[in-house]
């Protein structure tokens, strides 16, 4: 049991950033042997939660219609303003940091969708909207997300 307890806290956990202890190399028929049994993709981490809402794995997380096939939608649980919500990609992306140049299409897509949602919910004075990435050190899930709060008017402290 101690074991364990200790294995289960040596692995990092992909969304917080912390780094994993080493651990011993397993040999080749091993490796091929843990890939063939591993379900998870190497853009998906289990342990975090929004690759969880993004496979609908989070039973209090109701999806909003998002009509990009990348992307998740879904509001905020602790919203700064009347329309609060995350435009989240399907694939682990740990931060605004980590975007490439290739990935200017989906920072694209995803204004696009949070535009699209703030819409469906009549709301269209886009003069009155902010939009915008947490930077590091101040994000408190490891994988990226875009907010997209209004009426800016109405926003209120984020506790």
């Amino acid at each position: 049991m101690a074991e364990e307890r200790q294995a289960r806290s040596t692995k990092s956990d992909p969304c917080s950033g912390a780094p994993a202890a080493a651990e011993p190399t397993p040999s080749s028929s091993e490796a091929a042997g843990v890939a063939a049994k591993s379900p998870e993709p190497e853009d998906y981490h289990s342990k975090c939660v929004f690759c969880r809402i993004a496979r609908q794995q989070e039973a209090g997380t109701e999806l909003l219609h998002c009509e990009n096939e990348d992307l998740v939608c879904f509001k905020d649980i602790k919203p700064a303003a009347p329309h609060h919500y995350l435009v989240v990609p399907k694939k682990h992306i740990g931060n605004c940091r980590d975007l490439k140049k290739d990935q200017i299409e989906l920072v694209e897509n995803m204004v696009a969708v949070g535009k699209t949602i703030l819409e469906r919910n009549n709301f269209t004075d886009f003069k009155n909207v902010r939009m915008g990435f947490h930077v590091p050190p101040f994000c408190s899930i490891s994988h990226l997300h875009l907010h997209v709060m209004a009426p800016v008017d109405q926003l209120g402290l984020i506790i």
